[in-house]
């Protein structure tokens, strides 16, 4: 039984494919290699993960035809859904990019997963559509109606979709809320690589809000461990209350937070870069970003009383290990 990774050149994509045909699985993977980013990064990843149990399709998701085709032939019973048009800041200028793939690209992907049967899909969705909510940590029991962005409206869009098909045609359907991923072969628009670039090449940092934000930064092997643990752990929909948590229904159907529930300062996570890199950065102080939200902090016991596993890794940690990537990446 093959699996189905879609974003597959992207960042958690490659991460995910590298463990699963590492431990034996099939996987076929899709992917538009867009210019969202420099292509030659996800040509790099593509490259990274090469294996005789992985083929390759370069399909966009808005492409019904060529999706439908993919799922005739390959027949996934499993999909773990990872493409999507990412980030924040990027959704102020370029609206209907998050249309066409994260809404239109997804309804593609659930019409294959209702026509194809699958046994689980696991979707991608992001701490984002917490928005402007204030109560920490951030629980999948607490009302997501507030988002502070387009790109967190439609990763909601997301889940309500997945919850209605997984109704309707009885997909089991489990989304993940991922909190601020980062680590080696990350995506060159977050703030890790962003920094490390500019420290190293004498720029100065842009620093937003003045430095007073709080992530919950999530180490990439603790995503992958989550996913592949969720894998056999299909959602029953066996709650039948009158009133049901936003994260569950009497569908089969579910909701997880994936962070490390240990929000850490951004001034932090830079002093811990400056220390790995032995470089004082130069630091330029700026207002909040449209968009942007203060503060991130997962609350994961529902993860951890699913599967045993909540993420563990330090920044210290995490950092040094993006830096060492880095470095050899680019041959610095």
């Amino acid at each position: 039984m093959a699996i189905l990774v879609t974003g597959c050149a992207g960042f958690i994509g490659a991460h995910v494919v590298k463990r699963l045909t590492k431990e034996g699985y099939t996987v076929v993977g899709l992917d538009n290699v867009n210019s969202y980013y420099d292509p030659r990064l996800k040509q790099a990843r593509l490259k990274w993960i090469k294996h005789p149990l992985f083929t390759f399709y370069k399909v966009a998701l808005e492409d019904k035809k060529n999706m439908v085709d993919l799922f005739e032939k390959e027949k996934p019973g499993l999909v773990i859904h990872l493409a999507a048009q990412a980030g924040v800041r990027y959704s102020l200028e370029n609206p209907d990019t998050y249309i066409q793939s994260n809404v239109t690209g997804f309804m593609n992907l659930l019409e294959c997963c209702r026509h194809y049967p699958v046994e689980h899909l696991i979707f991608a969705s992001t701490s984002s559509v917490y928005g402007l909510n204030k109560k920490m940590p951030f629980s999948t029991d607490d009302n997501t109606d507030h988002p502070a962005s387009l790109y967190a409206a439609t990763k909601k869009a997301n889940e309500m979709m997945a919850h209605t098909y997984s109704h309707l045609f009885n997909i089991p359907s489990t989304g993940l809320r991922f909190f601020t991923v980062y680590g080696p072969w990350g995506r060159p628009d977050m703030a890790l690589f962003t920094f490390t670039k500019n420290i190293l090449e004498g720029k100065p940092i842009q620093i937003f809000n003045n430095g007073n934000m709080m992530r919950d930064f999530t180490y990439i092997d603790d995503i992958v461990e989550g996913i592949v643990r969720l894998l056999s752990n299909k959602p029953a929909g066996v709650n039948d209350s009158l009133d049901p948590p936003p994260s569950e229904s009497s569908a089969p159907y579910k909701l997880y937070n994936i962070g490390n529930n240990t929000p850490v300062p951004l001034l932090d996570m830079i002093a811990a870069l400056e220390k790995k890199l032995g470089i004082s950065a130069k630091k330029k102080y700026l207002p909040l970003q449209p968009g942007d939200v203060k503060d991130t902090f997962a609350d994961v016991s529902d993860l951890m009383a699913a599967i045993g596993f909540k993420p563990s890794t330090s920044i210290e940690q995490g950092v040094g290990k993006f830096v060492d990537w880095y470095k050899d990446y680019h041959n610095k």
